[in-house]
């Protein structure tokens, strides 16, 4: 009994430690000092945990560049107001974030403005932010 009590202690701490890994700091990914904010169109909106991502297209200089947008989980998202159905393909947003440090398009969101006006938190991980 007490080998099965270690095993499956060692096992769950295998576990979460691998989960743990998986996810990241907002500071290791993305850099504060280069806030983006940008029109794109929403080309698909992947509900998941950790994180939830969209991806957009934005023109750039008359060509269309894709961006990966990350933001809170799914059920944050949720908790914040956001719909399922809010990010159908072919939306207008505005974007307001942080790029990756890499330079990739890649973003951390803050906000996520409709073109109603309708504004949505994102639930970024970017600790600077006023908690108010």
């Amino acid at each position: 009994m007490r080998f099965r009590n270690l095993a499956t202690l060692a096992a769950s701490l295998a576990f979460a430690a691998g989960t743990l890994l998986a996810h990241h700091s907002f500071t290791a990914e993305f850099d504060q000092n280069k806030p983006v904010k940008f029109t794109g169109k929403v080309i698909e909106m992947n509900w998941a945990n950790p994180h939830a991502w969209i991806c957009v297209e934005v023109m750039t200089d008359g060509k269309p560049v894709k961006w990966s947008l990350e933001t809170g989980a799914a059920n944050a998202l949720i908790r914040r107001g956001w719909k399922r159905n809010d990010l159908p393909s072919g939306t207008v947003i505005v974007v307001d974030g942080w790029q990756a440090r890499n330079g990739s398009n890649t973003a951390n969101v803050n906000t996520v403005t409709f073109q109603d006006g309708r504004k949505l938190f994102a639930g970024s991980s970017n600790q600077a932010l006023p908690t108010k």
